[in-house]
């Protein structure tokens, strides 16, 4: 993907966030952590990000072969991403629709201000949940999406890791404002570009989330949209690791191919 200016990360954090049987079992190659560097290179993806355990148990293995980012799990492992010899280190924003988090906020600001003064790239990634949103309809709302982006690029981002949003908006003021202004979120093409302007205009770069599991023709012409829409990428997990290797590899490929609109 070198000069197309897109991103495809393999990023696996599920076992730490779902536990290794709903995340692994399904392929149980992907148990280890060497298999998932090994899918990682194979297929010729941009880089690796997976949690402090999981780099450590594979990082001399591998090292140099692929620029690697550290998930952090709490805010004070930045000195862990530059011991690991990682390009990056990705923070975990959780908003909720309500401004209420300004504590932390300013440890994700703070983390990402030392973390910039080592050379790290800093990812955020947004997770819109809570009890301000209205379950599975209120998380995905595109409004919600939109507003967690720009937090994130206000707290320091380079790169933002955000769901697929839904054409839903969520919030009444922002209702207004969104049928007052004209902004068009009917199709995922107008969707992935009002996130792409919410995120400084494409000053910072957004990467989308592969989701829940799919069908692989469902992946690509998502991907196509988000494509259309100025998305610069994806940071695929499930959809990756949970395919037999050979088919991963050949998945990652064709996503590889709709964000850049040309074959490998």
């Amino acid at each position: 993907m070198a000069g197309s200016g897109k991103l495809v990360i393999l990023s696996v954090d599920h076992g730490l966030e779902q536990g290794p049987a709903r995340s692994f079992a399904k392929n149980p190659d992907a148990y280890d952590p060497a298999y998932l560097f090994e899918l990682a290179i194979e297929s010729g993806c941009s880089a690796h990000a997976a949690p402090l355990g999981a780099i450590e148990s594979c990082v001399r293995d591998f090292a140099g072969e692929i620029p690697l980012i550290l998930k952090a799990t709490t805010t004070a492992q930045v000195d862990d991403a530059l011991r690991l010899g990682c390009s990056g280190i990705s923070f975990t924003l959780r908003w909720s629709g309500s401004v209420q988090g300004n504590k932390m906020y300013e440890e994700i600001q703070e983390a990402a201000r030392r973390a910039k003064q080592l050379g790290l790239v800093v990812f955020i990634g947004v997770h819109t949940k809570g009890e301000g949103l209205n379950g599975k309809t209120g998380e995905p709302a595109v409004d919600v999406v939109a507003d967690g982006a720009h937090i994130a690029c206000q707290l320091g981002a380079h790169i933002v890791q955000v769901g697929v949003p839904a054409a839903v908006i969520e919030q009444e003021a922002a209702k207004y404002i969104y049928e007052a202004q004209g902004i068009r979120v009917k199709n995922l093409v107008e969707r992935a570009r009002h996130l792409v302007q919410s995120s400084f205009n494409g000053r910072r770069i957004i990467l989308f989330s592969g989701g829940e599991l799919k069908g692989t023709p469902e992946m690509f012409e998502e991907a196509k949209q988000l494509a259309q829409g100025g998305a610069f990428g994806t940071m695929m997990g499930r959809n990756a690791l949970q395919r037999p290797r050979k088919e991963a590899v050949a998945f990652l490929h064709g996503v590889m191919e709709a964000y850049t609109g040309r074959g490998l």
